[in-house]
């Protein structure tokens, strides 16, 4: 990455104006003494996004998104840190000491450059290859299709002919045939070398930067068995770590607060000739926890519309426990058409599929869907085994009212008197019935410390001398920034801590500790020592937990005893700040 020097990012930081730079972007309008502006990083309709110029920090209080003018181009834009500098830097007419764009360059492995080059260019000449007469049945393919010559160009669509020309182009072109079989456009065979995607329309893949890493080609000739093929595992390309379209999908995905996951690649094509383009493909169904990461990374809002055949809906069932693993809410779009995307907009049109791609199901609702077709509810067999799987999902659920809602939906479908199982809450040990108190205020205590340690150099030393560290590691990582930017300095500046910070989650909770409340409160070490003593808290109830499940263990007699000894010693340290905190 380009070294830029702290002392540049400073000045650039200073004389660029926040509000101007967004405004560039989004529409902004005074508010008060800040500004605001409709978000860009969700579905936003009425102005969330607050820009203080003051603190050159914009937050938005409903998605979290926040940080300073650098942070905004980098989200916006989907940039690295060094080119949103850059872009900064050219709108306020600084001039940069760094070769910003030559340094980007030279951190790429020389390999792989020549590797995404010989893409591009297969790329580039397979769009070419369309628009001659050699791809006439395959542009009269796409054309009725409804794919033209508009999306063939955003989706970079093209043709690679008969007669191995691709292979012949690249060599005329310079590149090593080794480094085209290692792409997977050429293929050896005792006599010489072929292209791969030989008579097939070529779909190009990418990944999340934008880097061309391999295709999905059809053919259109009827009696060739393999409709659609899909490059190999290569360098570059791992078909289990791809999401189709999910660069050009990243910033809609923010805006609308969802990612809509099809199956194909025409899928994703179908939706954006609609004008709905937070939409991605799995290239099948076999959805992975790789893929399901990438998905995660575009919004925590994930819904599957694969096909409403049975082996989507199965696919859908299995990706969507994924996902929920993974923490993300998930949704489904109700087919019970049995049509894809593409034969939904070309038999009703444009309206439909957009209406389409609104029908959501929640995740209870596709279940139950899901496992009547499943069961035979007359039989008395299926139907006990319809409401044991139903209801597992069901006991899964955190909302009270959709346990109890479900559980009678599901009642009334079997005639079975069911119940939803409570939540177990042991309140057997002091240090239990305390973990349920101090819980939320743990997080609460933290956000309050790490606000007057920006504050305040006073806060500051008090927490070195009195805690040290925070539980959370993002808001330990923060806390550990501010300490050093401390002993630098005190001076106390948001936007130049931003630009230290590891992750987009630090940078977040800095912009909302600086835009909120608390951040104006005078520093008061007894409300001070009252979060520190909460934090202690929360943390030897951790640890009491730790040393009560290590005593269920099997052990030695002696090891038992090491442990109830730590246990009661750390059950007495939680009795003295409960009662410190009581007397306080």
């Amino acid at each position: 990455m380009a070294f830029i020097p702290e002392e540049e990012l400073n000045q650039i930081r200073q004389q660029a104006n926040i509000v101007d730079v967004i405004g560039r972007y989004l529409q902004v309008h005074r508010k008060g003494k800040d500004f605001a502006a409709v978000c860009p990083f969700h579905d936003d309709h009425d102005p969330s996004l607050s820009i203080s110029p003051d603190k050159q920090i914009y937050k938005c209080f409903v998605c979290g998104a926040g940080g300073n003018v650098f942070t905004f181009i980098q989200n916006y834009e989907n940039v690295s840190f060094p080119e949103a500098v850059k872009k900064v830097a050219d709108l306020i007419g600084y001039q940069l000491s760094v070769d910003i764009e030559k340094s980007i360059q030279e951190q790429v492995d020389p390999h792989k450059q020549k590797l995404y080059e010989i893409l591009d260019e297969t790329i580039q000449f397979s769009m070419y290859q369309m628009d001659t007469p050699l791809g006439v049945k395959q542009k009269e393919y796409l054309d009725k299709r409804g794919i033209d010559k508009d999306i063939r160009k955003k989706f970079e669509i093209g043709y690679n002919p008969n007669g191995d020309v691709l292979v012949q182009f690249l060599i005329a072109k310079g590149f090593e045939a080794n480094d085209l079989v290692n792409c997977n456009v050429v293929r050896t065979s005792a006599n010489g070398l072929h292209d791969v995607f030989t008579d097939r329309i070529m779909f190009p893949i990418h990944d999340m930067k934008g880097n061309p890493i391999g295709f999905s080609a059809r053919s259109i000739d009827p009696d060739n068995p393999s409709k659609y093929i899909n490059t190999n595992d290569t360098e570059l390309f791992h078909k289990s770590n791809i999401v189709y379209n999910a660069h050009r999908a990243s910033m809609p995905a923010r805006r609308e607060g969802r990612v809509l996951v099809t199956e194909g690649v025409t899928d994703v094509i179908a939706f954006a000739k609609v004008g709905v383009d937070n939409v991605v493909c799995t290239l099948g169904t076999s959805c992975t926890k790789e893929q399901i990461d990438i998905l995660k990374s575009l919004s925590m809002k994930i819904v599957f519309c694969y096909d409403g055949d049975r082996a989507g809906q199965a696919a859908t069932f299995r990706a969507c426990k994924m996902a929920q693993y993974a923490g993300c809410d998930v949704s489904i779009i109700e087919n019970k058409s049995l049509m894809d995307p593409d034969e939904i907009l070309k038999q009703y049109g444009k309206e439909a599929l957009v209406d389409f791609s609104k029908r959501e199901m929640n995740w209870m609702e596709f279940v139950i869907s899901y496992l009547k077709d499943r069961y035979n509810l007359q039989s008395y067999n299926e139907k006990k085994e319809f409401a044991k799987k139903a209801m597992e999902e069901v006991n899964a659920l955190h909302d009270d009212f959709d346990k109890e809602h479900f559980t009678k939906v599901i009642s009334d479908l079997t005639g079975f008197e069911l119940k939803a199982e409570k939540q177990q809450v042991a309140v057997v040990q002091t240090h239990r019935v305390v973990a349920k108190k101090f819980k939320n205020g743990t997080i609460s205590a933290e956000e309050l410390i790490l606000g007057l340690m920006m504050r305040y150099s006073a806060a500051c030393q008090r927490f070195e001398q009195s805690l040290g560290y925070l539980t959370d590691p993002v808001r330990n990582g923060v806390a550990m920034l501010v300490v050093d930017a401390r002993r630098k300095s005190d001076i106390f500046d948001a936007g130049s801590l931003i630009d230290l910070c590891e992750s987009k989650e630090q940078k977040d909770l800095i912009a909302k500790l600086v835009t909120s409340e608390e951040f104006e409160m005078p520093y008061d070490q007894e409300i001070f020592d009252g979060a520190v003593r909460k934090v202690l808290i929360s943390v030897k109830i951790s640890q009491a937990d730790a040393l009560k499940e290590q005593l269920r263990m099997p052990m030695n007699t002696e090891g038992r005893e090491i442990i109830l000894n730590k246990y009661q010693s750390c059950l007495i340290e939680l009795r003295r700040y409960i009662d410190e905190e009581k007397n306080s």
